[in-house]
């Protein structure tokens, strides 16, 4: 019944559309803005990294992207590709191309990528490209479609009307790197129906052109960055691969309620020691013309981006004349901008220290209260890492001011000074370092440098018989029809053991070990036999007795040596691509049934957001060869993954065993 259902609602369904035509006719002006944009519009697959446990996190993301030049220059969303290690783009005819990124600026949310047209079945083909439209004739109630990728799919249109065209995030702005993307877009709202994966794809009038750049969803609605920022942004970033802006260290807001005046917004703060507290702004000024344009009266946070981008768009080292009021009285301000830093710059990975750390900018400086930005901010720990493990310890947050005597101005001070220490070192090198943690100035001491193999002491080997067991409870020993009896029943023959060629089978009862009776009847006895089997001297000779089936069992077997314990084996931790692993133990093949002549590694851990995770290495994976080579043991593969990591060898192939299936994963670092 469950499998018909289907087929009567799709007949239902069939019956009730079959009045419509079987093909409506598209509207010719949307059929035209489709054609005009459709074949520019690209699938954009990225592996990201981000600074996070003290190491660089990665993960892959999917989102969409517009043609926008004919060299091959594609428009997208900072959030889909800012972060990209690695891109893949998919053209509307299925072609796919890598791409590198050409520049990002996460104030606008926006992100620049080149194809190499190389990569072209025809290399001399001529790419479609999208042309920008005027998003300041846009009018709510007008026509628009969103075109892009949604979840990753095929390219899909979908059409709505403007909604809104100064719509700004609810409850403050949306941050990405530190920027909140409020103080500069205001976007165009819009219900064409958008899904995650649309982010980067054109919002499109009916004269196909691009008017937005969808960015977010807000329930029903969609958020699209206005053409005209966008097109400005992605013309700077192409020409100099990122945006300069002004700085004058000046805070705005709206207009209290008891304010009345008719223009203007009101100063909320002022930066000391910058342009703005030079120029004699205070708290509770009113602004109302900024180089001569007029700022009409800010009411609500929509209001704002509107004399903010005046200022950011101003040149660098220009001079901003403002007009305003204080309590009344007319003033004017004049000051130079500075440029404007980024709100967090780009962290990098220290994996001999077991951190990431990023650049202190002057503003942040500032807001810390010193004199100055010469130092490395630790952005995150790894627990157990080195800088973690110091005593006292060091913290996320905490600026590195000088390593073994010499001193940390910037995060690459920071990567050159260490370079120079751990150079040509098989061991961590302790070394002092000069902190500030909350204000206060601390030394410690970090051991820097590659961390050593864990010492793996052979444990002394003890008498061992070769099989798994279970209690003989007094449940049990009733049910099995000798009451009162004690000891154990065997559950698993190892194979190649002394028990498996004395005779011992899976069932066998042992009763009695060299004709004393086994004292185990609980739960809790389950060590008794094996505690029995340890005190007596490798190679003895024992004697065992109890029940097969209705039958009398005897047997005799010479005890060995107990197999190496997996924390005896050698195993490797690869820390560029983020996995365990180690020799396979006998009691592996034994549990995972695994024949005697398979060689290989097995994995034991892969950590998240890894290299190694990212190409789908998993927990409990037999590794059998790298690149076609055999991995016969945890020796190999440490000779091998040193020559990919020498050679920057990306991608290539792990062959591995899962369960009773085999696969290849293909792994793409950056090393």
């Amino acid at each position: 019944m469950s499998a018909f259902r289907p087929l009567v609602l799709l007949a239902a369904l069939a019956a009730w559309l079959s009045p419509l035509p079987l093909a409506a006719k598209v509207d010719p002006q949307i059929e035209a803005a489709v054609n005009a944009v459709y074949p520019a519009l690209v699938r954009i697959y990225v592996v990201s990294e981000e600074g996070g446990g003290g190491r660089m996190q990665k993960q892959r993301a999917s989102g969409s992207g517009t043609i926008i030049h004919p060299d091959g220059y594609i428009l997208t969303n900072h959030h889909v590709a800012g972060r990209a290690t690695r891109i893949v783009i998919n053209l509307a005819d299925r072609q796919e191309l890598r791409a590198t990124l050409v520049g990002t600026d996460p104030l606008a949310d926006l992100a620049v990528l080149k194809i190499d047209k190389k990569d072209l079945r025809d290399p001399n083909m001529v790419l479609p490209v999208a042309r920008f439209g005027d998003s300041a004739t846009l009018a709510v109630g007008d026509i628009v479609l969103a075109m892009g990728s949604p979840a990753g799919l095929s390219q899909s249109v979908t059409q709505g009307i403007v909604a809104n065209t100064e719509m700004i995030a609810p409850g403050g702005s949306m941050r990405l790197d530190g920027e909140a993307v409020g103080e500069l877009v205001r976007w165009i709202g819009h219900d064409a129906v958008i899904f995650g994966g649309n982010s980067g794809g054109p919002l499109v009038n009916l004269k196909g052109e691009i008017v937005g750049v969808n960015e977010v969803g807000i329930g029903s609605l969609g958020g699209a960055i206005p053409s005209n920022l966008a097109s400005k942004v992605s013309q700077e970033l192409i020409a100099n691969g990122r945006v300069r802006r002004s700085w004058i260290g000046l805070g705005v807001q709206p207009l209290l309620k008891t304010i009345r005046a008719n223009e203007g917004v009101l100063v909320s703060g002022v930066v000391a020691d910058s342009p703005s507290a030079t120029a004699g702004l205070q708290a509770g000024d009113l602004i109302t013309r900024c180089n001569g344009i007029a700022i009409v009266a800010s009411r609500a946070p929509e209001d704002i981006p509107v004399f903010n981008r005046i200022l950011l768009e101003s040149p660098i080292g220009s001079e901003v004349v403002m007009e305003g009021t204080r309590k009344g009285t007319p003033m004017t301000w004049k000051t130079t901008t500075m440029e404007r830093e980024p709100a967090e710059p780009r962290e990098k990975e220290l994996l001999s220290w077991g951190i990431t750390a990023r650049d202190l900018t002057k503003l942040a400086a500032r807001e810390l209260r010193r004199a100055d930005n010469r130092a490395a901010v630790v952005q995150s720990l790894r627990p157990g890492g080195a800088a973690a493990y110091s005593k006292p310890a060091i913290n996320s947050g905490d600026l590195i001011l000088e390593v073994a005597g010499k001193a940390i101005t910037n995060i690459a001070d920071l990567v050159r000074v260490t370079a120079e220490i751990t150079e040509g070192k098989t061991k961590p090198v302790p070394t002092l370092i000069a902190y500030e943690h909350n204000g206060r100035s601390y030394l410690t001491v970090v051991k820097i440098g590659p961390e050593p193999e864990a010492d793996k002491p052979g444990l002394a080997r003890k008498a061992w018989i070769g099989v798994d067991t279970q209690v003989i409870s007094t449940d049990l020993a009733e049910a099995l029809a000798i009451p009162g009896a004690k000891g154990v029943r065997v559950t698993q023959i190892y194979p190649g053991s002394n028990a498996e060629k004395a005779g011992v089978k899976v069932g066998d009862l042992i009763l009695k070990l060299d004709g004393a009776v086994i004292a185990a009847s609980r739960p809790e006895d389950s060590e008794v036999f094996t505690s029995l089997i340890r005190q007596y001297k490798i190679g003895t000779e024992v004697a065992l007795t109890g029940r097969r089936g209705k039958e009398d069992l005897a047997i005799k077997l010479a005890l060995e040596a107990s197999p190496e314990a997996s924390t005896e084996l050698d195993s490797h931790e690869c820390k560029p691509l983020e996995f365990n692993s180690r020799d396979i133990a006998k009691s592996d093949r034994i549990s995972e049934k695994l024949p005697d002549d398979l060689k290989g590694v097995l994995i034991t851990d892969v950590k998240g957001s890894g290299w190694a995770a990212l190409g789908g290495l998993a927990n409990g994976d037999i590794l059998i060869s790298v690149d076609g080579n055999a991995t016969e043991s945890i020796k190999t593969l440490k000779t091998q993954l040193e020559e990919l990591e020498k050679s920057k060898r990306s991608p290539f192939v792990f062959f591995v065993k899962r369960g009773i299936a085999t696969r290849f994963i293909e792994l793409e670092p950056t090393w």
